[in-house]
């Protein structure tokens, strides 16, 4: 699996959210217009997620349908994943440091942590 621009990531975040199967019309009201895309740009994208392996096209007379086919919390799993491994050499406490440096933590935070801590020992 490779990251995904942030183009195609926001297609796929229609297509997660979305009962399949979904169609250009579809995504170009849910994110096209509001972008000042054409219907090919989408089309376009939409081939280069079918080439990646994101998602499946299937014709439908003159209509395409889209049907994912990485589901949004494997990709968001290979993407923090990757986060982890570049930024943080795979190190949660480094990962935690760096999100609260300079910053108290509240109690009620690391109480939280610690009962996730404690779950994931047992």
């Amino acid at each position: 699996m490779k990251k995904l621009p942030d183009a195609e990531f926001d297609i796929m975040k229609v297509v997660w959210a979305k009962d399949t199967p979904l169609t250009t019309n579809i995504i170009m009201q849910q994110l096209g217009n509001e972008r000042g895309w054409k219907a090919q740009t989408v089309i376009s994208l939409m081939f280069r997620l079918a080439e990646r392996g994101f998602i499946r096209i299937e014709k439908n007379g003159k209509m395409s349908n889209y049907f994912p086919l990485i589901s949004k919390e494997e990709y968001l799993k290979f993407e923090t994943g990757d986060f982890m491994e570049r930024f943080h050499a795979n190190s949660f406490v480094s990962l935690v440091s760096t999100l609260y440096a300079g910053e108290e933590l509240k109690n009620s935070d690391l109480d939280q942590l610690a009962k996730w801590l404690k779950e994931k020992r047992d």
